[in-house]
């Protein structure tokens, strides 16, 4: 997109720069292109949490609870409280498991609630070309978080079930011995589904609502249609805020109960 852009001028360019990552190589395609905007803003995000989850442990009061400390309080009793309504077993990993994913998710979803041009303008100010803010409008994103799980659910399937009974879960399931072929490619493609509902319903919704904001950016033609623009923006941002809670609730959610089913003996 040239420095001149603008949403009036050029709407279709205006789109396609924000939806375009900062990658490396430049204009590159392939697997092993690396959206460097996306990894930025993922490490950064996750190094918030583990400076303020530092910040607050260190820090902690049982008297005079500071506010965020409340609010983090809050979080993490919410979290245990699913954890334990769903979760079939006791594992020490599911619920840190459980809360980061709530929390790193939650966060990179609020950065679609940061002004659409802000950003991006400066970084071009600076000299980089595309910046894409909301990492789990990637792909890459969604999928390597639902795949992590994929990885999770197919180890304590093992652990919990020996190679043999996950090897049975394939064969038996759901139809019993006499249709092992079927069961076979009927529970592979629910195995298989797993990952992908999880990234892709996650990358769906933050993809539309980036998408959303984009349009409602696109009304700035003309100085009498700002009084609309803004509010259209505050009315999408205020329901927004309950998307992006929801989809880090549901992924974590999905998450726990993913694993649960694998820490049963029976599927």
């Amino acid at each position: 997109m040239s420095s001149g852009a603008t949403p009036s001028s050029n709407p279709v360019e205006y789109i396609q720069h924000h939806l375009h990552n900062l990658q490396f190589p430049m204009e590159s395609h392939g697997f092993w292109v690396v959206n460097i905007d996306t990894l930025f803003f993922s490490c950064l995000l996750a190094g918030l949490i583990m400076w303020l989850s530092w910040k607050i442990g260190k820090s902690l009061s049982i008297d005079k609870p500071s506010a965020l400390q409340n609010v983090i309080e809050a979080v993490v009793e919410f979290v245990d409280t699913q954890v334990k309504e769903i979760f079939p077993s006791r594992n020490p990993l599911i619920g840190p498991l459980a809360l980061t994913i709530f929390v790193w998710v939650f966060l990179m979803n609020a950065m679609d609630l940061i002004p659409v041009d802000l950003l991006p303008s400066i970084a071009l100010f600076l000299g980089i070309p595309y910046l894409k803010v909301v990492p789990t409008t990637d792909l890459a994103t969604t999928f390597g978080l639902s795949l992590s799980v994929f990885v999770l659910i197919i180890y304590y399937n093992i652990k919990i079930k020996g190679p043999i009974g996950y090897l049975k879960m394939f064969l038996f399931h759901p139809f019993g011995k006499w249709l092992m072929p079927v069961n076979f490619v009927m529970t592979l493609i629910e195995e298989i589904a797993k990952p992908v509902s999880l990234g892709l319903r996650l990358f769906g919704n933050m993809f539309a609502g980036e998408l959303l904001f984009l349009l409602i950016a696109l009304l700035s033609f003309a100085w009498y249609v700002l009084p609309v623009q803004v509010l259209f923006g505050s009315l999408w941002a205020i329901f927004h805020i309950l998307v992006i809670t929801l989809q880090a609730f549901i992924f974590m959610l999905l998450t726990i109960v993913y694993l649960g089913m694998a820490h049963t003996d029976e599927h």
